[in-house]
């Protein structure tokens, strides 16, 4: 992973300065909203099938039972190399992600039973591995404390913080031996502790100890004052590195098995007789869901990191029938949410600043509310995906809530408008004219209140569909096309419901 990063590095110094990456990276908004797009998208790619396939909340799931394959493998090479191993080791990543396949395998399993539905069987198996996570850590691994905050909100804002150093120039490294004339030797009592005596006891024994030995790297000896010359160092965020990785890879497997991966989420049984082995796919799918969720544990923690698989394709599909633009829509969804959670953390909300907001309700309503807004990034940054959600919720083209009312509204003055001309057509002309079509009495037929009577007529007369003649109503003939293609309308419809229903 560190020569990746020196690889990328040496890349970007052809286009930047040293100085501009670090003031760059230095800076924890940059860095934390480089980071929460790469799970973004990550997420929104992946969480779009996951939706589609009715299996959002396996996220859920998997983000849980990661924490035991990361156990398992840190307990493997802690027992194989004797010390324990680099948390950003990528054997613990394939160890999350083999977790995520078993979480998989034992769901389908319990549902291929016929005795658990899908949703319990869910349910049984990511609370049976996480218990065993727990207690393999309580039991085998020591001084480990698992941060409660941590876990579910993850330290994306401290993660420009967690990097690798690389030097540029004056890559000096300094080694000092006990014989170096730079060496600081002191005494120590070497079985005071042991005897629990004092180094005053006469039975007290003393070795020289070196306290400044070792190998510094050009940083630290330059900290130490060792080298006279300052290093050139580039600082380059951990997490970056990883989940750029993840991300390339997230969207390498999409791009590449998108045909298989639409087939198999839209009719898995033509998916299996084209012999695309649709349970492999799925299995494929799960082990990057798993390395995405294991990428994205410190960043934003185990519980948030659902929301960036669920919320922005869930927003996406209120706005689009097409799978590629689904896919593309919840990618920049999270994306922005992301950009602008920052700062509502931060105390900004869009554009409007939270502090003044909330003083503001004070005034008016003496609230008593702390004006001074200071909360979780990752939490805000889901704050704001959800916001956006709401926003394709309520503005939806075609599915969302006002153009539902728009849409219902227009279909209840239709089938008003239809009602009327119906009746109208079936009396005009005949005996009971003269009592059936009167303005003033109209409304009684139909048990509506004169005022929608009123706005129905005055619709209809607008279009220029009825007439007012000597207090009755009448059809003008634009009415009467209109009702003869509706009739003609019905008629071939009701013609194909029974042709269908004959044996």
């Amino acid at each position: 992973m560190f020569q990746l990063e020196q690889w990328f590095i040496q890349f970007l110094l052809y286009f930047v300065s040293p100085e501009a990456v670090n003031s760059f990276l230095r800076d924890p908004r940059h860095t934390a909203i480089i980071i929460g797009t790469l799970i973004a998208v990550s997420g929104a790619l992946l969480g779009s099938f996951l939706l589609l396939r009715g299996m959002a909340l396996t996220s859920d799931a998997i983000s849980h039972t990661v924490l035991l394959g990361i156990v398992v493998a840190f307990l493997v090479l802690l027992a194989v190399q004797g010390q324990a191993p680099d948390l950003s080791s990528p054997w613990l990543i394939l160890g999350a992600a083999a977790a995520g396949v078993a979480t998989v395998i034992l769901t389908e399993a319990l549902h291929r039973s016929g005795l658990v539905k899908q949703d319990a069987a869910l349910g049984l198996a990511f609370p049976l591995l996480f218990a065993l996570a727990v207690i393999l850590i309580a039991r085998k691994v020591e001084n480990v404390h698992l941060d409660v905050d941590a876990v579910m909100m993850g330290e994306i804002g401290l993660a420009w913080a967690n990097s690798n150093s690389h030097c540029l120039e004056n890559c000096e490294s300094v080694s000092i031996t006990p014989d170096d004339p730079r060496a600081q030797i002191n005494r120590q009592c070497t079985n005071c502790r042991t005897l629990g005596i004092s180094p005053r006891d006469e039975g007290a024994q003393f070795a020289d100890i070196c306290t400044n030995c070792g190998v510094y790297s050009p940083g630290q000896a330059w900290q130490a004052g060792l080298i006279a010359t300052q290093p050139v160092l580039l600082f380059w965020p951990k997490s970056i590195t990883v989940l750029a990785l993840i991300t390339l890879l997230t969207i390498g497997f999409v791009g590449l098995f998108y045909k298989e991966l639409k087939l198999s989420t839209f009719d898995p049984a033509l998916a299996a007789a084209l012999g695309f082995r649709p349970a492999l796919l799925n299995y494929a799918l799960m082990v990057v869901v798993s390395l995405v969720v294991v990428g994205a544990f410190d960043a934003v923690g185990s519980i948030l990191v659902i929301a960036f698989f669920i919320i922005p394709p869930a927003a996406a599909y209120l706005l689009t029938d097409r799978l590629s633009w689904m896919l593309l829509l919840s990618a920049v969804i999270g994306a922005v949410g992301v950009y602008f959670g920052y700062d509502l953390a931060r105390g900004r909300f869009l554009w409007l600043e939270m502090g003044g907001l909330l003083a503001g309700l004070n005034r008016l309503f003496g609230l008593g509310l702390s004006e001074q807004w200071n909360s979780s990034i990752s939490a805000s940054m889901v704050l704001m995906i959800f916001f956006l959600f709401l926003v394709a919720w309520v503005f939806s083209p075609r599915y969302g809530l006002v153009s539902t009312l728009v849409r219902r509204a227009a279909q209840r003055r239709h089938f008003a408008d239809q009602v009327v001309m119906g009746h109208i057509y079936h009396h005009q002309g005949q005996v009971a004219e003269h009592e059936e079509l009167i303005i003033l009495t109209l409304h009684h037929h139909f048990r509506w209140s004169p005022r929608k009577m009123a706005r129905v007529l005055a619709r209809l007369r607008s279009s220029y569909l009825v007439r007012f003649e000597k207090g009755l109503v009448l059809l003008t003939p634009q009415g009467e096309a209109r009702v003869h293609r509706f009739r003609q309308t019905q008629l071939g419809r009701n013609g194909q419901s029974m042709a269908q229903n004959l044996p």
